[in-house]
């Protein structure tokens, strides 16, 4: 971290608490530039923000001092420092709207504690756009003011260089114009008078207190209110069940109409274009940001956006004529040679760090911010270290390799982890996970520890196309010690 960052946050903080601060966390970036840093001091706690860019910091502080006069829930603003790019915000932890999903969705399935939260949630940004555009001065901060016509055409473009574009799929440009052009027409007749969240997705949607709270609304602007709600209920790797899609849908209307008047038809019919167009968006998006500039989430959300865009186009018979979207659209969803590229993305995306180490050190420190891996302890196996010829040796000498042929079961154990590492492997390929650590400890970290991990680290460099990692921790130590 930055000496003069570190001192400049040390420095607000300190002002701000009336007390020095302890501990500075260093918080892991997600798909933006900005870096977070949770700090605390002997009774005061706080999450520091640091963004380059200042428009943006002027528009989230200005926007956030807004948000908390109209009542909406948003982090309490505790002390800006706009010249040096910096911020401090009231930390609500770690706990996102998707992270809850995530981990208490069973079979697919949400929990009720889950979809009570997003009924919160779209009750809360109902609330937003209806109430919190009121004397919110939207034409300073951005342009255009509003999600109008041209604004969603940069969306489709998106789309089509970003995404379609890489895929190598055969289409007619002039066609496919003729039908984004079709469906921005349509949509910009709807009202742009609400404050549009732009991002409004589970990951933005702090848990706190048993409430939710809103975060990353700097890139809000004036639209229609349906926009926001499929960005949650179409949110790609939230994968919520259709089903649910719909009742969550309902909720929010009758929970908008008690702030102003809905045609829920109409609202319904354009509900789904707008869900077309915000999927070939994140598709943009997971093209740049996961094909081009290899964002591990990114990649790994890009069936779940095929998903989406296959059950729109099969299953809702839209207002207006989209033909030829629909038709590059089942291109898509259909043509194998992108699963390919896809699965092959991610399976390069992922390290696994093989390691063999010694318990009387402890085991190893996961860094990668994956939290730990597999521990596979060494020491029940017979050890060749016990014997005078073998105690200067290490499990890559050819005579430690020729005692465990002969004289152990280690090869058994090995063939045994092998199955559960393949599972795990296989499992973070197909969910775009980025990081692997798996360790073999015994007591010296010499022999056994040093056989194990390079015979997994050989046997996964030949099955998979992944990066693995090899260290000998107690090895390299001896080496750089000598």
């Amino acid at each position: 971290m930055d000496t003069k960052l570190q001192q400049q946050i040390s420095a607000l903080f300190e002002s701000w608490a009336k007390e020095p601060i302890q501990s500075m966390q260093i918080l892991p970036q997600s798909g933006s530039d900005r870096q977070y840093f949770r700090l605390k001091g002997a009774q005061k706690t706080a999450l520091a923000a640091f963004n380059a860019n200042f428009g943006e910091n002027k528009t989230f502080v200005d926007y956030t001092k807004h948000f908390l006069e109209m009542g909406i829930r948003v982090p309490q603003l505790y002390a800006p420092n706009l010249e040096n790019n910096i911020y401090l915000l009231q930390d609500l932890g770690d706990q996102t709207l998707l992270q809850h999903l995530e981990i208490e969705r069973k079979d697919g399935i949400p929990s009720d504690s889950t979809i009570s939260y997003y009924k919160k949630a779209l009750s809360a940004l109902a609330k937003m756009q209806i109430k919190g555009i009121q004397n919110l001065p939207v034409e300073v901060y951005h342009t255009p003011v509003s999600f109008n016509e041209q604004a969603m055409l940069w969306d489709l473009n998106y789309f089509k260089y970003c995404f379609l574009k890489t895929t190598k799929i055969e289409f007619d440009e002039y066609a496919l114009e003729q039908d984004f052009q079709r469906l921005t027409n349509h949509l910009a007749q709807e009202s742009q008078a609400f404050f549009m969240f732009r991002d409004f997705q589970a990951r933005n949607i702090m848990l706190h207190d048993q409430t939710v709270y809103f975060i990353d609304y700097q890139g809000g602007k004036k639209g229609p209110l349906q926009y926001d709600v499929v960005s949650l209920l179409f949110q790609a790797k939230a994968n919520l069940p259709n089903k649910l899609r719909q009742e969550l849908l309902d909720y929010y209307i009758q929970e908008a109409s008690k702030l102003t008047s809905i045609d829920t038809q109409k609202f319904k019919g354009n509900f789904y274009l707008f869900a077309l167009l915000r999927t070939l968006q994140v598709l943009g998006a997971y093209g740049f940001k996961g094909l081009y500039q290899q964002k591990e989430h990114f990649i790994a959300s890009i069936p779940f956006a095929l998903a989406n865009l296959d059950w729109l186009i099969e299953n809702i018979r839209f207002p207006i004529d989209l033909s030829y979207i629909k038709e590059v659209s089942k291109q898509l969803v259909t043509q194998h040679s992108l699963r390919l590229i896809i699965a092959k993305q991610k399976a390069e995306q992922l390290t696994v760090q093989v390691k063999s180490f010694s318990y009387k050190r402890g085991i190893p420190k996961d860094d990668s911010g994956n939290g730990g891996g597999f521990v596979f302890d060494c020491r029940f196996i017979h050890n060749p270290g016990r014997y005078q010829p073998y105690k200067k040796l290490t499990g890559r000498d050819q005579a430690v390799i020729d005692f465990f042929e002969k004289e152990s079961t280690i090869h058994d154990f090995i063939e045994q982890v092998k199955g559960i590492i393949d599972e795990a492997v296989e499992n973070y390929i197909k969910r775009g996970f980025a990081n692997l650590c798996i360790n073999f400890g015994c007591t010296g970290g010499q022999h056994r520890s040093v056989f194990s991990a390079d015979s997994i680290a050989k046997h996964l460099k030949e099955k998979y196309p992944i990066k693995v990692v090899l260290h000998h921790r107690e090895q390299e130590l001896k080496n750089w010690q000598n």
